[in-house]
């Protein structure tokens, strides 16, 4: 038997880490309007978990409570999330625990923003 048909997932079901990175590709076209990287290299989201029944939580922050996207950005990672074929659900939770800082940003997003 080939490798390839022993690595065949049934199409209903993803396998778990294979959904994570389709949520992370998904959270990487929601950009911060005032910053031009996305919120994934930003550092702005905390936590993504994946269940079993492909539910989705996420956890993330802003770069300041006062954020003038505060109430746009949240909905738009949502509304990206829940495209993803085979999602059920999605539920997208803010905290500023702990404070965003500028240490919190991939290398990509430091280098994009001229921070290295």
């Amino acid at each position: 038997m080939s490798e390839t048909s022993q690595n065949i997932q049934p199409t209903t079901k993803a396998p778990l880490s294979d959904l994570r990175e389709k949520v992370i590709e998904a959270i990487k076209t929601v950009y911060d309007p005032e910053i031009p990287v996305d919120v994934y290299e930003l550092g702005l989201i905390y936590e993504i978990s994946v269940f079993p029944v492909n539910n989705v939580f996420i956890l993330m922050t802003l770069t300041s409570p006062s954020c003038p996207s505060a109430e746009v950005i949240p909905v738009e990672v949502e509304q990206k999330v829940k495209e993803i074929e085979g999602i059920n659900s999605v539920k997208v939770e803010l905290t500023f625990d702990p404070p965003y800082s500028q240490d919190m940003m991939s290398e990509v997003a430091k280098l994009e923003l001229g921070f290295m």
